[in-house]
C-alpha cells in the first residue's frame, strides 16, 4: 500500500465491547487483503480519536490483537500486521476469567487417554536397546527405509495397495502439504480449497502465496459441478481437499460422489492433493486410488493414534514424487530419529492399531453424545466424526463470545470460510475435552446459549 493510507475501520454495531469490535476489524481486514503482511495500523491515540474511542480502549484491542498473532507492536516503530489472519486465533493462548476451569471444545487434537503408558514403555524399551545411540544422529537410509515400509503397511488399514517408493516421510501432514504445495505451485499461481477449508490449510497457501478459490460444498462434501466451475473460471490447476471427515463439517463422500469428482479430475487435468489425515476414523475409502498420476495423497499419525508422533507420509507414484523432492531427502529432514522409532515400533508391535481402535472407540461414543444433546442443530449426523458442525442461524460470532462468556471455546464458520461467507455455524471438537463428563458440560453450555437466542 502506498504511504499515505492510513487504515480506519467501520466497527460493527452489536452488544459487544467496542475493544473486541475492534479486533474483529483487524481480523476480517487481514482476511479479505484490506491490510496486508507489514501494514502500520495507525497509533492507537489517532484511531481512538477517529472512531470516537477512549484511548484505553484501542489500547485493549491492540493487545488482543496481538494475542491472537494478528499483530506485534514494535517500541518507536508502532504496530504492524503479521503473517496471519482470523485462524491464528484457534492457536492462540486461551483466556478465562471465570471461576470454573475453560472446556476447549476448540482444538482437533485425538482423545488423550490419561491411562495409557505406551509411551512410557516404549521410551523405557527404547533405552535398553543397544543402538539406541542411533537416537543422537541423522536418520540413515536404513531407517528411512524402515519408515516407508511400515507406513505402507499402515496405510494398507485405508485399502491402498502401496510399495516403499511411493511414500516419502514428512515430519507431519503440514509439512507434507507445504512441501507438495511447493513443489507443484509457484508463487501468485490459483489454487482450489474447499469453501470451509482447515486453517493449517490455508495458511499454508498463505504463506506460498498461492491465491485460493473455494468450492461449493454439500452434505458430502466437494460438489463436482462447482469443482468444474471454478477451475474453468480461475484456471486453477491444484485441488487441496479432504474427502473424509471433512474438517469442519465431517462430511464423507460416498463411492458415487467420489467417482464423479475423479471424473472432472481427469477431463480438466486436475492434480489432488488429498488430505486423509482423520480417514482412519472411518470405513470411507480414499478418493486417491481412482486418480492414478493426478493424485497425491498425505497421512500421519497426529489425529488418530498420538498428536505427539509428527510423523507424515506423502504417497504418489514414483515419477510423481520425484517432482515433490527429486533427491528424496528434503521431505525427511524435519523427521524426528525418536518419533519415527517409536511409530515404527507401534506400527509393527500392534500399538498403534490398538490406540487406533479405541480413538475409534470413544469418538463414536462422545459422537452419540453429542447427537443425543445437540442433534437437531447438528448438520452431516451419519457418520461419527472428531468435530461436529452446529447450525447457528442468529449468528456464528455471537454463540462463540456468549460460549467463551461461560467457559467454553467453539470456532465459528467463518475461521473455515475462504472469502467472506454467510454461513452461520461453529465447529464443536468432540475429542479436545479431557472426559466425557467435560464434553457433556460443555455442549450443555451450547445448547442453553442457542435455546437463549
Amino acid at each position: 500500500m502506498g504511504s499515505n493510507f492510513v487504515w480506519i475501520p467501520q466497527l460493527v454495531d452489536d452488544d459487544q465491547p467496542r475493544y473486541l469490535a475492534l479486533v474483529d476489524a483487524i481480523a476480517n481486514a487481514i482476511e479479505n487483503g484490506t491490510l496486508k503482511v507489514g501494514d502500520r495500523l495507525p497509533p492507537q491515540r489517532r484511531l481512538a480519536w477517529k472512531l470516537g474511542l477512549n484511548p484505553s480502549t484501542t489500547q485493549q484491542a491492540y493487545r488482543e490483537a496481538a494475542a491472537r498473532h494478528l499483530v506485534a507492536g514494535e517500541v518507536g516503530r508502532g504496530t504492524y500486521v503479521l503473517a496471519g489472519s482470523k485462524e491464528a486465533t484457534l492457536f492462540r493462548i486461551k483466556e478465562h476469567h471465570g471461576q470454573q476451569p475453560l472446556i476447549d471444545l476448540s482444538t482437533n487434537v485425538p482423545v488423550a487417554d490419561p491411562h495409557n503408558l505406551d509411551l512410557h514403555d516404549s521410551l523405557r524399551s527404547l533405552l535398553q536397546r543397544p543402538d539406541s545411540g542411533l537416537l543422537d544422529h541423522y536418520l540413515g537410509p536404513e531407517q528411512l527405509l524402515l519408515g516407508r515400509i511400515r507406513g505402507a503397511h499402515w496405510l494398507a488399514n485405508r485399502g491402498l495397495t502401496l510399495s516403499a517408493d511411493e511414500l516419502l516421510l514428512c515430519g507431519g501432514a503440514q509439512q507434507a502439504l507445504a512441501l507438495v504445495l511447493q513443489s507443484f505451485c509457484q508463487a501468485g499461481e490459483p489454487v482450489m480449497l474447499e469453501a470451509l477449508s482447515a486453517p493449517g490449510i490455508k495458511a499454508a497457501c498463505r504463506q506460498l502465496r498461492l491465491p485460493v478459490h473455494g468450492v461449493a460444498l454439500d452434505n458430502q462434501g466437494l460438489r463436482p459441478d462447482d469443482l468444474d466451475r471454478v477451475a474453468r473460471a480461475s484456471g486453477a490447476r491444484v485441488l487441496v481437499t479432504t474427502p473424509t471427515l471433512h474438517n469442519p463439517t465431517g462430511a464423507c463422500m460416498d463411492d458415487g460422489r467420489r467417482e464423479a469428482i475423479a471424473e472432472v479430475v481427469r477431463r480438466l487435468g486436475l492434480l489432488v492433493i488429498e488430505d486423509d489425515v482423520y480417514g482412519a476414523l472411518s470405513d470411507s475409502r480414499p478418493l486417491y486410488p481412482l486418480l492414478g498420476n493426478k493424485g497425491i495423497y498425505i497421512s500421519s499419525l497426529s489425529k488418530t493414534v498420538a498428536a505427539g508422533l509428527r510423523l507424515g507420509w506423502v504417497v504418489a507414484t514414483p515419477p510423481v514424487l520425484a517432482q515433490v523432492d527429486p533427491h528424496a531427502q528434503a521431505s525427511h529432514w524435519s523427521v524426528s530419529p525418536l518419533n519415527l522409532h517409536v511409530a515404527c515400533q507401534w506400527i509393527e508391535d500392534g500399538t498403534a492399531a490398538r490406540r487406533l481402535a479405541w480413538q475409534r472407540k470413544e469418538t463414536s461414543e462422545r459422537w452419540r453424545l453429542t447427537r443425543r444433546l445437540l442433534g437437531e442443530r447438528l448438520q452431516n449426523t451419519a457418520q461419527p466424526s472428531p468435530h461436529a458442525w452446529l447450525a447457528t442461524p442468529h449468528g456464528a460470532e455471537k454463540v462463540v463470545r456468549q460460549c467463551r462468556e461461560q467457559g467454553v471455546e467453539v470456532v465459528p464458520a467463518s475461521v473455515f470460510a475462504i472469502g467472506a461467507s454467510q454461513v452461520q455455524a461453529v465447529r464443536i471438537s468432540l475429542s479436545a475435552a479431557a472426559s466425557r463428563a467435560q464434553l457433556k458440560r460443555g455442549l450443555e453450555v451450547v445448547h442453553q446459549v442457542l435455546l437463549e437466542q
